[in-house]
């Protein structure tokens, strides 16, 4: 078992590692086979303000740290990832009970992030407007937002942990990180570590693993930081948007998703069952972009219904450090609970299960759903478990109007012979993003990503981390003087 779990079992609060003042500990479990990997005391309120006062002390410097001193420590952090990978890749599988393909895509996904963020740290630029007054130069300057406070999920929790952290960073900021806890060390002190070898100086990321039962809303209120950035449900992300405008402070929030993977008459169907299947079933359907409805042309109804469930049904369910392993664990044993209740009831209400999974503690093999009812609840919510629900429709407008009948909108799929035909449908949903003759699955470093209605507020990636992290500033020089009217 990695050593993460021994050695990074603390808090990370101004360069120091050190235990929790908190009266309980987080228990980070396996959740396949239910081996304790740690014991973490909770952080306080104290040690959360401690974090963000630490965190303030080192950002105005940090600030004014030449970008390319930055962007070396962000090279720095590859390398170390780089190293440090076989390590890692054992964390995810046990912390998680992510299968080998999903940490080598999350891993993947990583380091492109802290490629990116190498760039990231040179690229904000200045302007010099022209103004209406004679003698007068306007500058504008773009600088760090300051502190920012980071809560991130416990599904990619590296990763996602990661592609806030590295550029808020590489622009100048400081961080305070609270990862899920039930990802503490992946979401949260291995990234610690991580920028502690690469150099980063004490103060600008701390680590505080808590929970709301202990700090209530302390994380969102204090007074230092500006900005929060949040990935997590949308119940959740409600709440953070609420009582960040009470204190005038900026979000990002990336939500949940309710995704539709659409297949019309004239796809290349064994290709759309393909991306169909890994859309739904990536790490046991545990990802916001997953393609919860699969909506299929009846005309290629039948024959792709019987692709697609032939192919579920070989996906191998069990153990996520065997490399032969398709299908984990779920995170806990909640969120198994609430998979199979959902199966349960869209069931009895009338649907039919082409494949009907069965739960094994933390194992839910895969279901696959037809015949739902129109009204029924499982078509609008966010499943966050292998179950795919497959939808008939007659021609593209009823696609597209079953699509859009979501309060989510962040990803989807279109699949079709014709590329333009794909991008027509495409601009037709009401998603922040839709990807033609692929999967649902999809971040890169210099994309926008974000998602509309209950998928979140705002863009992450490139120029839109730029955007996010950091703020404009008017500076103007008035060359000789100015004339006042009185």
């Amino acid at each position: 078992m990695s050593s993460f779990f021994t050695d990074l079992a603390l808090q990370y609060i101004d360069g120091e590692w050190r235990p929790g003042k908190g009266s309980w500990d987080i228990i980070d479990f396996n959740p396949y086979n239910g081996e304790k990997l740690a014991s973490i005391t909770v952080a306080t309120t104290g040690e959360v303000d401690q974090a963000y006062r630490a965190a303030e002390r080192a950002q105005a410097e940090w600030a004014e740290t030449n970008a390319y001193a930055r962007r070396a420590v962000m090279e720095k952090a590859l390398r170390v990832v780089e190293e440090r990978e076989a390590e890692i890749t054992e964390a995810i599988v046990a912390e998680l009970g992510g299968t080998h393909v999903k940490a080598g895509f999350e891993l993947h996904l990583a380091k492109e992030f802290l490629r990116e963020s190498v760039q990231l740290a040179l690229r904000p630029a200045g302007q010099i407007l022209p103004s209406p007054v004679e003698g007068k130069e306007n500058r504008l300057y773009r600088v760090p937002v300051g502190v920012i406070g980071v809560i991130s999920p416990f599904n990619f929790p590296f990763l996602l942990s990661l592609k806030s952290v590295a550029p808020a960073l590489a622009l100048g900021n400081a961080v305070v990180l609270k990862p899920h806890q039930n990802t503490p060390v992946c979401g949260g002190t291995l990234l610690a570590k991580v920028f502690e070898e690469a150099g980063l100086p004490a103060g600008l990321l701390n680590v505080v693993v808590t929970d709301i039962a202990e700090i209530g809303d302390a994380l969102l209120e204090h007074p230092v930081p500006q900005l929060i950035s949040f990935t997590g449900s949308d119940k959740v992300g409600r709440h953070v948007a609420t009582v960040c405008a009470a204190q005038l402070k900026r979000t990002v929030l990336e939500l949940g998703g309710n995704s539709a993977l659409i297949v019309l008459d004239d796809a290349d169907l064994d290709y759309a069952v393909d991306a169909a299947v890994f859309s739904r079933y990536v790490h046991q359907g545990q990802v916001c972009m997953a393609a919860n409805r699969i909506l299929v042309d009846r005309a290629v109804e039948k024959e792709f219904t019987e692709k697609f469930v032939a192919k579920v049904a070989s996906l191998r369910v069990g153990d996520p450090a065997d490399p032969a392993t398709h299908i984990g664990p779920l995170i806990n044993s909640s969120q198994a609970d609430a998979v199979s209740r959902i199966v349960e009831r869209t069931v009895e209400e009338g649907a039919t299960a082409l494949l009907h999974g069965r739960t094994d503690g933390n194992l839910v093999s895969p279901s696959v759903l037809t015949g739902i009812p129109a009204g029924s609840p499982v078509l609008h919510e966010e499943i966050f478990g292998p179950v795919a629900l497959l939808v008939p429709f007659d021609g593209e407008d009823e696609a597209v109007r079953i699509a859009n009948d979501t309060p989510y909108g962040l990803s989807g799929a279109v699949h079709t012979g014709s590329v333009e035909r794909g991008v027509r449908v495409g601009q037709r949903i009401h998603t922040g993003m839709i990807h033609i003759n692929d999967g649902t699955v999809h971040d890169e470093p210099i994309v926008p990503f974000g998602g509309e209605k209950s998928s979140g507020l705002g863009r992450l990636n490139g120029e839109a981390t730029i955007e996010a992290f950091t703020t404009q500033k008017w500076i103007s020089v008035q060359h000789g003087r100015s004339q006042f009217p009185f």
